[in-house]
């Protein structure tokens, strides 16, 4: 994202490696479920092949490790002094932007499991959309993202308005 002139970076930062812990736990299941095909597919054989079973393991559980960092690192939340904006993507690029003015509540929620992991969701609800998803998914210490935002909300409410460019300075 770049930033508009005048504009300060407050937070930058993607979900925390611990928040897609359940993904890789749902990728060992498959790991597991893909060897044991593989293995059962040898087995024609009169024996196992465990070379080719292990094979499978572990060419499943490179693809779901890659998978999972590259869906961690194409996912950038940001707050500056005058907006969010959060950016998801390799192909396919989803960008939600919007002003710090139209934020009116900030919630956390975090399951049982994400509070041990120290990891949670940010939502933000916006004036005039019934829009709910704009999130910040699966950021560590949620409540830092809260502050930040808090913070940027007190900076601009204290900051003297902006001259309007239609204002004459003519007396």
């Amino acid at each position: 994202m770049e930033l508009q002139p005048g504009e300060r970076l407050i937070f930058e930062g993607h979900p925390s490696w611990r928040s897609i812990l359940g993904f890789y736990v749902k990728g060992i299941v498959i790991v597991l479920i893909g060897a044991g095909v593989a293995a059962l597919v040898t087995v024609i054989s009169d024996k196992v092949d465990w070379a080719i079973s292990s094979g499978v393991g572990v060419a499943i559980l490179a693809v779901v490790v890659l998978v999972g960092l590259i869906k961690r690192v194409t996912t950038t939340y940001t707050i500056t002094d005058r907006r969010l904006h959060i950016r998801r993507g390799v192909f396919t690029r989803v960008t939600l932007d919007t002003r710090l003015e139209r934020v009116q509540n900030v919630n956390t929620r975090q399951t049982i499991l994400e509070r041990l992991l120290r990891v949670g969701t940010v939502d933000f609800d916006t004036a005039g959309t019934e829009d709910s998803d704009f999130s910040f998914v699966g950021v560590a210490s949620p409540r830092n993202v809260v502050e930040a935002v808090d913070k940027a909300q007190r900076e601009r409410d204290a900051a003297p308005p902006e001259p309007s460019a239609s204002a004459s300075t003519d007396l």
